[in-house]
């Protein structure tokens, strides 16, 4: 079972004209909720990609840009601020069973500048929609912090702490 996917936009490969297919894509005010959840974002604002499908071999290779603007939660002072994210997008998707290749040779494995292996089509089709959403995930900050917050320690160590004890030797009674 696959877990339920709040932005989708479904594009079948066979259908992809020969000189490519320029999409632009945003999500609604649901699919913003959704995402937002998903991201532990106060809200998304806008959620947008542009991207360019064109054909490669028997797969697809979609580029482009996704973009999104909203509020994140602040991990300092748990307020809400604007943030943005913008991504660039380069992904090639081929048949299953062309897109989990094997290595052949040690030197396969261990390249580092070799592009990346392909995503697999899931029923001769990308969803962009997904895609663009992954993205956005992939460029948000794991520990959002407003600008101007600023964390302060407590000036005093609690009376009834563990370490008074410590304390007491280390300074004398």
């Amino acid at each position: 079972m696959t877990d339920p996917v709040e932005f989708s936009r479904v594009v079948k490969v066979e259908t992809l004209p020969r000189d490519g297919l320029r999409q632009k894509i945003a999500a609604n005010e649901a699919e913003r909720a959704a995402l937002a959840k998903r991201y532990n974002w106060d809200s998304i604002h806008s959620l947008e990609a542009d991207f360019l499908l064109e054909r490669s071999g028997k797969g697809v290779r979609v580029s482009g840009e996704a973009r999104a603007k909203g509020m994140q939660i602040c991990v300092v002072s748990l307020e809400p601020f604007p943030a943005e994210v913008v991504e660039a997008v380069d992904v090639r998707f081929a048949p299953p069973s062309d897109a989990r290749r094997k290595p052949q040779t040690p030197e396969e494995v261990i390249r580092f500048d070799a592009e990346d292996e392909p995503d697999p089509l899931i029923d001769g089709a990308v969803d962009i929609g997904e895609l663009a959403a992954e993205f956005v995930a992939l460029g948000l900050d794991p520990y959002p912090r407003k600008p101007d917050a600023a964390f302060e320690a407590p000036l005093e160590e609690p009376k009834d702490s563990p370490f008074a004890v410590l304390r007491v030797v280390k300074d004398g009674p």
